[in-house]
């Protein structure tokens, strides 16, 4: 009866396998080589594909250690190391640089899911998936009109800013915002449909935001929400990256994330997030210890509940057995 099971099942989960969304991973890395190889292995399934980017800044020895471990993955790869910094638009030409390299070799794939190298996931691939194959054809990420929600964001645009090494530089005079063109802001964290990618690396329309934004402060938060909102681009957008983040104050009108710890679970275990940062190992293991324990647990059940939901009384039979519980006692 078991054996019947397992065939049944087999045959069931490969007939899903190939209906479900695979998902291609950009994840930026610039530290904590042993914290990325932890969220790697929980976000890695084999019918994804993922690529990494790790910063030219990054200490001396992360980006070969990473390159070592990623050895051991065929559907992992890497982009030429470049220096990225935050809130530059070197961050938008990486995110460009990532859509063009998935699309361009021959890789099935129909998400894009970018992630810093202190994410970690709150639902397991299995979860995640299902939520993708519920949802196809929309895009998820923070957006909001700028001036009218975050006004005191208009400065990022109003004036020239230039990417240096050692940060930005910026102009006293204002400058123009393109004609008839809303800014939208929002964040840098996307879910973002195969087609929406194609569109933003293929698409003419593109080419005047991509010449504006490359002298904007923090582009990389407003850059893919104005190009989606003031093109022909059709999608529904969801204004909801599925993330679980906490602000707090980082001096005057400044936010940054909190580094999350294991007082926060309660506040991860909300919500319907799909990932949450940041984290940090060296400060809290323990909450990510609690998170693979929790994610070890539901890809289980979510395994059991689809090999075998064909046939209910198959899987009572199959509970039944495997708990040593005799059906006298569960007909009563």
């Amino acid at each position: 009866m078991i054996q019947e099971i397992k065939e049944e099942s087999s045959h069931s989960l490969n007939s899903r396998k190939n209906q479900e969304p695979r998902i291609a991973y950009f994840i930026l890395v610039h530290r904590y080589p042993e914290q990325f190889k932890r969220l790697f292995k929980t976000i890695y399934h084999p019918e994804n594909h993922y690529l990494i980017h790790v910063d030219q800044k990054s200490v001396s020895g992360v980006i070969q250690e990473i390159n070592k471990f990623l050895l051991g993955y065929p559907n992992a790869y890497t982009l030429t190391s470049e220096r990225v910094s935050w809130g530059g638009y070197s961050m938008v030409q990486s995110e460009l640089k990532a859509m063009v390299y998935l699309l361009s070799h021959s890789l099935k794939w129909d998400f894009f899911i970018n992630l810093s190298g202190q994410d970690f996931p709150l639902k397991s691939q299995e979860s995640i998936i299902d939520f993708l194959a519920e949802n196809p054809g929309k895009n998820y990420l923070k957006i909001a009109n700028q001036s009218q929600e975050r006004p005191n964001t208009m400065k990022r645009i109003d004036h020239y800013f230039t990417e240096t090494n050692s940060g930005f530089s910026g102009t006293e005079a204002k400058r123009a915002f393109m004609k008839n063109v809303t800014s939208y802001i929002g964040g840098r964290w996307m879910i973002l449909t195969r087609s929406c990618c194609e569109f933003i690396c293929n698409s003419p329309e593109i080419k005047k935001f991509e010449d504006f934004y490359q002298n904007t402060l923090n582009a990389e938060e407003s850059f893919f929400q104005t190009v989606l909102m003031n093109t022909s681009f059709s999608e529904e957008i969801t204004n909801d990256d599925k993330r679980a983040v906490i602000w707090i104050p980082d001096g005057g009108m400044n936010l940054r994330p909190k580094t999350l710890t294991i007082n926060d679970l309660l506040f991860l275990q909300e919500g319907d997030n799909l990932f949450a940062r940041k984290f940090d190992m060296q400060i809290d293991e323990a909450v990510l210890e609690v998170l693979e324990m929790n994610l070890k647990a539901e890809k289980v059940a979510i395994f059991l509940e689809k090999a075998l939901r064909p046939n209910e009384s198959r899987k009572k039979v199959y509970l039944e057995s495997a708990s040593g519980i005799s059906s006298s006692l569960t007909n009563n």
